[in-house]
């Protein structure tokens, strides 16, 4: 019977653990990673409902950052999104998602994916209408396209630029952290030099040298006067 107990309290335990599981496990070599959405979201062309989905980077040999979104068990593609880096100065052990702010009822737009443990994250690239709306709604930066669809192609070469909520267009580079702060240089305080001061030189030697001369000269005739009243 106790047998019996024990084994029962062990079944009990491990299928709570089983629902408190995380809604998002990853793998590091494509960043894959399983993520259960409660509620409808909006990704770059497309709105995703309320479930789990896949999230990977695709093996592309381009510098390009392409994220692919499959459903739950990775059988079938629903989106491929363009991103640019996005660094964050610390990391955390857990998958982040962050959204946009929505307008009203909308769903919540994907901005950012940060992979468990990593700095650099990838923030999504929206069509440069959508992109204006969503600075315009948050008052920040978005990277944007000047186009609505993207090819496997065009996602490789299409410019990327970044919108301001006033509707300009600026380099992406200039406004997004995309690689990591360079660490400031510490310059080295001067090193102060004191002059040696020597006043200035007001007349000539040569009165000096004539002066010794003299009493030189005077020495001399002494000597032999004091000789001469000796013998």
């Amino acid at each position: 019977m106790k047998n019996v107990r024990a084994l029962l309290g062990l079944l009990a335990v491990t299928m709570l653990g089983a629902i408190v599981l995380p809604s998002a496990r990853a793998d590091e070599w494509n960043k894959k990673t399983v993520v259960t959405f409660s509620q409808a979201v909006e990704v770059p062309g497309q709105i995703l409902p309320a479930g789990t989905y896949t999230f990977q980077l695709l093996d592309s040999p381009s510098d390009r950052h392409i994220v692919q979104i499959f459903n739950a068990d990775g059988s079938h593609l629903i989106a491929t999104i363009l991103a640019i880096n996005n660094y964050r100065l610390q990391s955390t052990g857990d998958t982040v998602m962050k959204f946009n702010e929505r307008a009203g009822d909308a769903p919540e737009a994907l901005r950012a994916w940060f992979y468990p443990g990593n700095r650099f994250g990838q923030e999504f690239v929206y069509p440069k209408t959508r992109a204006i709306q969503l600075a315009q709604t948050t008052k920040e930066i978005v990277p944007a396209v000047a186009a609505d669809t993207l090819d496997d192609n065009s996602m490789r070469t299409i410019p990327i630029v970044a919108v301001t909520p006033d509707e300009k267009e600026v380099e992406v580079a200039t406004v997004i952290q995309t690689t990591p702060p360079v660490a400031a240089v510490a310059t080295p305080a001067p090193v102060e030099v004191k002059e040696t001061e020597e006043l200035p030189q007001t007349a000539s030697s040569m009165p000096l040298i004539a002066l010794l001369g003299g009493l030189s000269i005077s020495v001399a005739l002494g000597l032999k006067l004091g000789l001469k009243r000796a013998s």
